[in-house]
């Protein structure tokens, strides 16, 4: 097989890693009441994309499948004007599952794979629960439960994207020291 792979290929494989990211995210660990869960690796086929064919696959990938999410399960809080509620799809939605295409550029600086894997994961999830923190304290903040916007935020969204960041970095490198193949840059025709 041919070193490089042709757009068409990169395309099916990210559709493919949608179709697998939308079915473990339906395998739920532990689900919050409004919204956010834990997940069985969910979000590894994101970064597998951003990993294999570069932040730009990633950010695509990640893309449709915040559309997608939107139409399986959008909920959408009642918000005082359009700023509000198109703050929460972009933030609840488009760019959180965008943040996880980016796993690639974090990993760059790193010699050891492995290392890059892990720490590009973790710096991906980090950026998917600030989309989700600042849509909590932005949007949500109404739902605070007594407490500030900012703290109950932060323990609201940390109780569930920590152990799914960390859930998915074991994950990764688990898989790398498996199949490390798998993680393999693969470069597109042009």
């Amino acid at each position: 097989m041919s070193k490089s792979y042709s757009k068409t290929r990169v395309l099916v494989e990210c559709a493919l890693m949608v179709a697998i990211g939308t079915v473990l995210a339906n395998i739920k660990i532990f689900t919050m009441p409004n919204g956010g869960s834990v997940t069985l690796l969910s979000m590894l086929p994101f970064v597998l994309v951003s990993f294999r064919h570069g932040v730009k696959w990633g950010l695509f990938t990640g893309l449709v499948n915040g559309c997608l999410q939107m139409l399986l399960g959008f909920w959408a809080p009642p918000t005082p004007t359009f700023i509000y509620f198109l703050g929460e799809i972009l933030l609840d939605y488009l760019v959180a599952f965008m943040a996880l295409g980016t796993a690639e550029f974090f990993a760059r600086p790193f010699k050891n794979r492995m290392v890059g894997v892990a720490v590009g994961t973790a710096i991906a999830g980090f950026l998917r629960f600030m989309c989700s923190f600042l849509s909590g304290v932005l949007v949500w903040g109404n739902l605070n439960e007594g407490l500030s916007a900012w703290t109950y935020s932060l323990v609201y969204n940390a109780s569930y994207m920590l152990p799914e960041t960390l859930i998915t970095m074991v994950g990764a490198v688990l898989l790398i020291k498996a199949a490390p193949q798998i993680f393999d840059r693969q470069y597109t025709k042009a």
